[in-house]
C-alpha cells in the first residue's frame, strides 16, 4: 500500500515582486518561487506584490493586501522611500508591520520563510518556526538603534535560521543572532540559460561593457569618476536600471533605462566584454553579477567583501580599488585570450559552487525540514 506523501506548508513572504515577465524588481523571489513550486515536497503560499505567480503556488494576498503592495512598489518599495521620504516611510512601515503580522497568522502554515529582516518583526508573538533570508541591505537596517534588541525578542519566541546568501555576512549575525538561531548561508542560483548564452565578437568591433544596476550614488560609486577619459566611441560603457535618485550621467555613458533577463541575455551579454560594477552599496551577493558570470562574462568589480566572495582577482574576474586598477582591468580584460579564460573559470565557479535556482530551492528545503525536526 501506497504512503500518500505530504508537502511541507510554507508561506513565503517578500515586498519586491516582478508585475510582469519584462519587470526587474523582485526578480529572485520569482525565480526562488518557481523552483520551490517544483518540489514536491512543498506546499507554498506567497505573500508578495501582485504579479504572475506559478500555478501551483498559492496567493497568499488578500485583496486589500495586493493593491497596497502594488501601490508601494510603484513608489519605489520600502527602501527607496526610506532614503527619499522618510516621514512618509514610517507610516509606510507600520502599514506593512501590521498587514504581514495578520499574514504571519494564517491557519495550516508550518513554516515561515521571510525575505528580508525588517519582515520578520511581525512575526512577534506567534511561535512559527522562521526562516529568515538575510541580505547585504539588511546591514542598514540592523544599525539603526534597537534594531538588534527588537530582533533577538522576536527570534527568541521560535526556532529560526537566519540564512544570509553569502558568507561574508556569517561573522556579523552570530555575533547578534547566533544564540538564538542557526545562522546558515544559502547561496542563490541562477536560471538555467544564463549558462547557454554564445559568446561573440561585437559586429561593430567596439569593446562594449555593461553596469546593469539601480542608479542611485552608492550603487554607481566610484564608476563615473573613475571612468572619466577611459571610455570613447571605441570603448563603451552601457548603463541599464531605474534612476532611483537624481545622478547625473556623464556624456560619454549610454543610458538605456530599466532592462530585464531576456534583454541581456539575447541581446547584450553574447556581445559584452564584461560587466563592471564598482558599488559603495551593502551588496548580498548581487545577482546580476551571478548571471553574467554563468554565462561566461567578466566582470570588474569594487573591492567589497560581496565581490570579493565570487571574484578571484585575474582568474574569475578583476577587482579594482583605485581609477588605475580599472584602466588596468579594462586593458586586461579587453585581450581576447583573458577575456574568454576568464569568463570559462567564471561560470566553472558558479556551476560548480551555486547551481541553479532548482539547487538553491533544496537547499531551503533542507532548512524547512530541520526547522521542524520531525515534529510534523
Amino acid at each position: 500500500m501506497s504512503v500518500e506523501h505530504k508537502s511541507l506548508n510554507v508561506l513565503m513572504s517578500a515586498t519586491s515582486y516582478p508585475e510582469n515577465s519584462v519587470d526587474w524588481r523582485g526578480r529572485f523571489i520569482a525565480n526562488l518561487t518557481g523552483a520551490l513550486e517544483k518540489h514536491r515536497d512543498v506546499s507554498l503560499s506567497l505573500w508578495a506584490p501582485p504579479g504572475e505567480i506559478p500555478h501551483g503556488v498559492t496567493d497568499a494576498t488578500t485583496v486589500s493586501d495586493a493593491c497596497w503592495l502594488g501601490d508601494l512598489s510603484r513608489r519605489g518599495g520600502i527602501a527607496h522611500l526610506l532614503r527619499t521620504r522618510r516621514a512618509l516611510a514610517a507610516w509606510t512601515v507600520l502599514g506593512l508591520l501590521a498587514r504581514l503580522g495578520r499574514a504571519y497568522r494564517r491557519p495550516g502554515v508550518e513554516v515561515v520563510h521571510v525575505n528580508w529582516l525588517q519582515n520578520a518583526l511581525p512575526l512577534w508573538g506567534t511561535p512559527r518556526p522562521a526562516l529568515i533570508t538575510v541580505l547585504g541591505t539588511d546591514f542598514g537596517l540592523l544599525r539603526l538603534p534597537g534594531m538588534k534588541t527588537l530582533l533577538r525578542h522576536v527570534l527568541r519566541q521560535r526556532r529560526a535560521i537566519l540564512a544570509p546568501n553569502a558568507d561574508w555576512m556569517r561573522p556579523a549575525l552570530e555575533q547578534a543572532f547566533g544564540d538564538l538561531a542557526e545562522i546558515r548561508t544559502i547561496a542563490f542560483g541562477v536560471d538555467r540559460p544564463w549558462f547557454d548564452v554564445v559568446r561573440r565578437v561585437a559586429p561593430d568591433n567596439v569593446s562594449h561593457w555593461l553596469t546593469v544596476t539601480r542608479l542611485t550614488r552608492d550603487k554607481i560609486g566610484d564608476l563615473f569618476a573613475w571612468g572619466d577619459g577611459l571610455f570613447g566611441p571605441g570603448r563603451q560603457l552601457h548603463l541599464f536600471g531605474p534612476m532611483q535618485e537624481a545622478v547625473e550621467l556623464p556624456s560619454w555613458a549610454h543610458y538605456h533605462g530599466p532592462t530585464h533577463p531576456a534583454d541581456l541575455m539575447t541581446q547584450w551579454f553574447p556581445v559584452a566584454c564584461g560587466l563592471i560594477t564598482l558599488s559603495r552599496h551593502d551588496e548580498g551577493l548581487p545577482q546580476v553579477m551571478l548571471e553574467a558570470m554563468a554565462a561566461g562574462l567578466p566582470v570588474i568589480a569594487s573591492d567589497l567583501p560581496a565581490h570579493r566572495e565570487i571574484v578571484e582577482h585575474r582568474h574569475t574576474g578583476w577587482l579594482a580599488t583605485d581609477r588605475e586598477e580599472l584602466a588596468r582591468g579594462l586593458e586586461w580584460l579587453e585581450n581576447p585570450l583573458n577575456n574568454r579564460q576568464t569568463g570559462q573559470a567564471a561560470q566553472c565557479y558558479i556551476r560548480d559552487s551555486l547551481g541553479s535556482w532548482d539547487d538553491c530551492a533544496s537547499r531551503y528545503v533542507d532548512a524547512y525540514e530541520q526547522l521542524l525536526d520531525g515534529k510534523r
